[in-house]
């Protein structure tokens, strides 16, 4: 048996910006690079297929390195610290046999992609669907996904996010417990699954958008601060201790993300990341780590020649994220909107518990509709401070708005759906409501027909202490919403198996089967009028009457005009029309085909004053 050959890569590391992880180089060689910058001792202990230590040298910045031979794919590592403790590699790139156990090198070369014509969906033409890979199918993996993907095409659908698919302790999580940010989840299918269905997305011309966790690590399987100073105490996030963004050696948790972004990219030929919560991205230097990353993203993707993008959750209503690099901004291409979901929610549920307490009237939406966040620095009574900044100058584009997402109803006591607490004539309310918005339209799993399956929170750990935190802790958030019912167990498979889709539900004759061909009709109008495709706030004007619950969206684009108006109030109303045309009906939720007979609502030529069903909605284009 030939001995491993093993040599220090002699590379510089540009400023601290590195490659990390196993880097597979062909012919069983491989480099493995580790940011380790206060410790004395590391090696590489191969376990598998054939035992062997590799020594380690320090190079600049604190990253260590040793490259060796004799390493096919698939070889099974751990990383030893000052000769005594052993831990999976923190950029590990797949965890076959979960959170504790070792890492394995991956082959990215051997994948045959197809996609090499792709260019990403436009981003002002997106629709989104949100899915959890694990209760999406009955399978519950990245194959099955591909399956369904015609049907989700032939909805409308051209963009799919993916709830985080970063290894997880178990098998079934939300994701956001991930502690392995680059090791795609072994129970979905591994590396090989995942890049199968981004390759199928972009077969179907569907773009594939990858909910990444950038402000935390989950409990389970968390060793990387052996490692490294990636936490500081100067902060404290909702999960503990913050991530160290800017604070001494912040250099090389930044550079962690940084890489972790580019390669989701590079490998996996993803399309869109979205950040969850970066409001929980501390970070005061002089250039924010979302400048930086954005930075990095926009450089790769001109040496691409396609776009890479980047969308962030954060519950500041701050425009900086999204303003340009020239503007002193982030330079992020977008970012979830919030504050449109509550005010939403409330108009049709009438819940005013906890966050929903600042919003209510058709004011507020309008204004939501008219410049994107509804707080641009007035105070917010359940905040008790000022909020928020005027985005009434920033493109449509950059806001995602939506009626339901993963934690908009996971995070629910029951996980309560819409179509659990409200009528059918107000799901389609809402699917206008959202449709019909200048901005990116983002779909929950199943909102589509009305999903009848509760979306829970569940977790599979094993320390039986962290599973009582997790139950404790899960109703101490209720508590905060004064929601006495008794929750589902997260730990039980019961809670996961009761949250997967019912995939029958549209296919048959009735309510669902009508809301999902009013969600695929809705999606046409906003493709093929240009009144609705031209994502232009500027070209756009909304009002309300607000004692009647009525609220008016007028949209154009050049000789194109529409006029939508949505009544949130259960009674009839009569309007008289209120721009002056020729305006014909071209949709009406109260119409028989639409599983309601009501409708008197005719052309606007045609009379001055028309009638509008209680929950209902009419569109006219101007002729």
């Amino acid at each position: 048996m030939a001995s491993t050959v093993w040599k220090i890569a002699k590379q510089r590391t540009r400023g601290g910006k590195v490659k990390i992880g196993a880097e597979y180089l062909g012919s069983d060689r491989c480099k493995f690079t580790v940011w380790a910058p206060q410790l004395k001792e590391v090696a590489v202990k191969v376990i598998a297929p054939i035992e062997k230590r590799l020594p380690m040298q320090q190079i600049e910045y604190g990253y260590w390195q040793v490259e060796a031979d004799e390493i096919p794919p698939g070889t099974e590592y751990l990383l030893e610290l000052e000769g005594d403790r052993t831990y999976p590699d923190p950029a590990s790139y797949f965890q076959p046999n979960g959170v504790h156990q070792a890492s394995a090198v991956v082959d990215h070369s051997q994948f045959e992609w197809t996609d090499h014509q792709w260019k990403n969906v436009p981003q002002a033409e997106m629709i989104l669907y949100e899915l959890h890979v694990g209760t999406f199918t009955p399978e519950g993996t990245f194959d099955a996904i591909i399956l369904r993907l015609p049907e989700l095409k032939e909805l409308g659908v051209n963009a799919i996010e993916l709830m985080p698919i970063a290894q997880f302790p178990g098998d079934r999580n939300w994701g956001y417990d991930g502690v392995y940010p680059f090791a795609t989840q072994n129970s979905y299918g591994g590396v090989e699954g995942l890049k199968r269905l981004v390759d199928a997305c972009h077969e179907q011309g569907i773009a594939v958008v990858l909910d990444s966790v950038y402000n935390h690590f989950g409990p389970e399987g968390n060793y990387i601060g052996n490692f490294g100073p990636y936490f500081t105490e100067a902060y404290r996030s909702p999960w503990g201790a913050a991530l160290n963004f800017d604070r001494a050696y912040s250099y090389g948790v930044r550079n962690y993300f940084i890489q972790n972004a580019l390669y989701w990219f590079e490998h996996f030929h993803i399309d869109m990341l979205r950040l969850d919560a970066t409001d929980s991205i501390f970070d005061i230097g002089a250039k924010h780590f979302l400048r930086e990353l954005a930075e990095a993203t926009h450089e790769f993707a001109q040496q691409k020649g396609r776009p890479f993008l980047l969308v962030a959750e954060n519950d500041l209503s701050d425009v900086r994220l999204v303003s340009r690099l020239e503007d002193n901004g982030y330079g992020l291409d977008g970012q979830w909107n919030d504050a449109f979901h509550h005010c939403l929610h409330v108009l049709l549920t009438g819940e005013q518990i906890s966050y929903y307490k600042d919003y209510g009237s058709c004011e507020q939406l309008v204004k939501a509709y008219k410049q994107g966040f509804v707080y641009s620095w007035q105070f917010a009574p359940n905040r008790n401070h000022w909020h928020g900044s005027d985005s009434s100058h920033l493109a449509g584009d950059r806001f995602v708005v939506f009626a339901q997402n993963h934690d908009q109803v996971g995070n629910r006591i029951l996980g309560d759906r819409l179509s659990h607490i409200i009528t059918f004539e107000q799901l389609k309310l809402s699917a206008a409501a959202v449709m019909l918005a200048p901005y990116i339209p983002l779909l929950f799993m199943g909102e589509e027909y009305g999903e009848k399956a509760n979306f829970l929170y569940f977790v599979s750990h094993s320390d039986p202490d962290l599973i009582e935190a997790v139950r404790k802790g899960r109703k101490k958030e209720f508590e905060a919403f004064h929601m006495e019912e008794e929750y589902a167990d997260p730990e039980s498979v019961e809670t996961f198996k009761r949250s997967k889709l019912n995939w029958n539900l549209w296919q048959e004759d009735g309510r669902h089967k009508v809301l999902r061909d009013l969600y695929k009709h809705l999606i046409q109008l906003r493709r093929t009028i240009p009144a609705l495709k031209h994502l232009d706030k500027q070209s756009m004007d909304a009002w309300t009457i607000e004692a009647e619950k009525l609220i008016f969206l007028h949209r154009w684009h050049e000789d194109s005009h529409i006029l939508a108006v949505l009544n949130f109030s259960e009674q009839e109303k009569s309007i008289e029309f209120p721009i002056k045309g020729n305006w014909r009906k071209i949709l009406d939720s109260a119409e028989e085909k639409w599983m309601r007979v009501g409708s008197r609502a005719i052309d606007a030529s045609q009379a001055k004053q028309i009638p509008i069903q209680g929950h209902s909605f009419l569109v006219y284009q101007q002729a």
